[in-house]
């Protein structure tokens, strides 16, 4: 029953797209970069236009298991520029969502470390490089970013969003 539970998840996450890669696409956020392109609406908001950001947020992430700072308050409707920096010597990641969604991911990332992602939501971002997300968080709730690297969501590395 349980191989059967892990590919019902493994082929709902290939199916919804949820399974890009981690690897160094340096084009984030491309929807939001296509004039036209189509934007896929999410339970945490959809991504933003990079003309219309109307915040600018910076994330530092570090060998600590550690995103600084690690909540944040918006209001719907914002879009917001996430600048997001690894000061660590390790990979690291940021990963918008709710928190099922998270853990949901985090746990394929145990079993598939090597899967890529280039969805608008993620950065994954290289020891002393920054990336940068927008993203338009279209109504209120409590959100999330993580790091999926495995081992790191576990060890605590995630944040809060609250949007009013």
């Amino acid at each position: 029953m349980k191989l059967f539970a892990t590919s019902c998840v493994i082929a709902s996450v290939l199916v919804s797209g949820a399974a890009l890669g981690h690897g160094s696409s340096q084009a984030k956020n491309p929807v939001a970069q296509r004039a036209g392109a189509p934007v896929e609406e999410k339970a945490f908001g959809r991504s933003g236009d990079p003309g219309k950001a109307s915040r600018t947020i910076h994330i530092d992430m570090n060998d600590e298991m550690q995103y600084l700072p690690n909540r944040l308050r918006l209001k719907a409707g914002d879009t917001v520029r996430f600048v997001v920096r690894n000061s660590g010597k390790i990979m690291h990641e940021l990963v918008l969502g709710t928190m099922s969604e998270l853990k949901a991911h985090a746990e394929l990332m145990r079993k598939f470390p090597d899967m890529e992602h280039d969805e608008p939501y993620m950065a994954h971002v290289a020891p002393g490089r920054s990336e940068t997300i927008f993203w338009q968080f279209t109504r209120p709730g409590e959100f999330y970013y993580g790091c999926l690297v495995p081992g790191h969501f576990e060890a605590g590395m995630f944040g809060r969003v609250v949007v009013k």
